[in-house]
């Protein structure tokens, strides 16, 4: 099962990570690649004036641009993961979580059926 991960720091962690924590994931991060788990992740920057917020809503197509400061806006990055079980996804997403500090990760899972599809040749 292929899933999104999307993580929001809280805190501190909304600051780049000290090096101790950047050694720390780094060596994570290559565990979960050897283990065929970590497919691909970025890291988000501080936001700027060139992010945007873009909604349809009752046929209003509404533009909030960036940044976004607000702590419950933030968003660190991503990561696309592959697991066997659900419990499996969530050992290393404590994992992931006890290396960066307070934050949260909202997963969603991948459908097996990409839209995509119909355009590869």
């Amino acid at each position: 099962m292929r899933y999104i991960s999307i993580f929001r720091p809280i805190g501190s962690a909304t600051h780049p990570p000290n090096p101790k924590v950047y050694e720390e994931m780094q060596v994570f991060m290559a565990e979960a690649v050897r283990a065929g788990v970590l497919l691909h992740t970025e890291g988000f920057g501080p936001s700027n004036a060139n992010d945007a917020r873009v909604r349809l809503e009752n046929g209003q197509l509404t533009v909030t641009d960036g940044p976004f400061t607000e702590a419950k806006e933030v968003i660190g990055g991503f990561a696309l993961m592959q697991t066997k079980t659900r419990a499996e996804l969530l050992e290393w997403t404590r994992r992931f979580l006890a290396i960066c500090g307070p934050g949260e990760c909202e997963i969603h899972q991948i459908s097996d059926v990409s839209p995509m599809d119909q355009f590869k040749r």
